[in-house]
C-alpha cells in the first residue's frame, strides 16, 4: 500500500506513522515548577542526539507542564523507564492539574538531582540530570509551527543503580528497557543479542 500523508486516506482503523517509527525510547521526564511542585511524565518522542556533548531531547505534543518547568527553570531530569515500573510510568501520563504531582500519583519517590533541582525517580535503573540548551516548535513544509514542543539539554549528571551493571556495561538484558509501539503497544529491549561492525 502508499498512501499520501497530505490526504492522510490510508484506509487502516489507525494511522500507521507512529507504529513504523518505533520502538520509541520512553523519556521519563522530571521538573519541578518554580513554586516547588514536583511534575513527572513520559514522552516517546524522546532520544539521545549527540555523545559529545552528551544532548538528549524530548517533543511534547502542545504546552504541557513540563515545557512551561523547563522554560522557568531551565533544568529537567529523565528517568529510565524500564519494563518493571511499566505500570508506573502509565500511570504518569495522567492529565494532572498542574502543581499535582505524578510521583505521589504513581507511589514514585522523588529524588533531587545533584547538579540540578529537578527531581528523577528513586525507584529508576538510572536517570539523566539535564540543563536546557533548546526549546522552540519545528515548521512543517508549509512554514507553519507544528503544535509539538521540542526541548533540547545537556547532561550534566548520570545516576546509574548499582544493580544495573554487569561486566562493566549497563545491561539492558537486566534492565529492560521499556519502548512505545505505535497505538497502546509497548515492548521491553530485555532480548538482547550483539553485532560487531563490520571492518575493511
Amino acid at each position: 500500500m502508499f498512501y499520501d500523508t497530505a490526504a492522510n486516506r490510508h484506509g487502516l482503523p489507525h494511522d500507521p506513522f507512529k507504529a513504523i517509527v518505533s520502538p520509541r525510547p520512553i523519556g521519563w521526564i522530571g521538573t519541578r515548577a518554580t513554586g516547588g511542585s514536583h511534575n513527572l511524565a513520559p514522552y516517546s518522542f524522546f532520544n539521545a542526539i549527540s555523545d559529545r556533548p552528551k544532548l538528549v531531547m524530548f517533543s511534547s505534543s502542545t504546552y504541557k507542564d513540563s515545557v512551561r518547568n523547563i522554560e522557568e527553570t531551565g533544568e529537567f531530569t529523565a528517568s529510565f523507564a524500564s519494563r518493571n515500573l511499566s505500570a508506573a510510568v502509565n500511570l504518569t501520563s495522567v492529565a494532572a492539574p498542574h502543581g499535582e504531582s505524578e510521583f505521589e500519583i504513581a507511589g514514585l519517590t522523588p529524588v533531587e538531582g545533584t547538579l540540578v533541582k529537578a527531581p528523577f525517580v528513586g525507584e529508576a535503573f538510572a536517570a539523566l540530570e539535564c540543563r536546557v540548551t533548546e526549546i522552540f516548535r519545528p515548521n512543517g513544509l508549509d512554514g507553519v509551527a507544528s503544535e509539538n514542543y521540542v526541548v533540547f539539554g545537556e547532561v550534566v549528571g548520570i545516576h546509574i543503580r548499582d544493580e544495573a551493571i554487569r561486566d562493566g556495561r549497563f545491561d539492558a538484558a537486566t534492565v529492560r528497557p521499556l519502548a512505545r509501539l505505535g497505538y497502546m503497544d509497548y515492548c521491553d529491549g530485555g532480548d538482547v543479542f550483539e553485532m560487531v561492525r563490520p571492518k575493511r
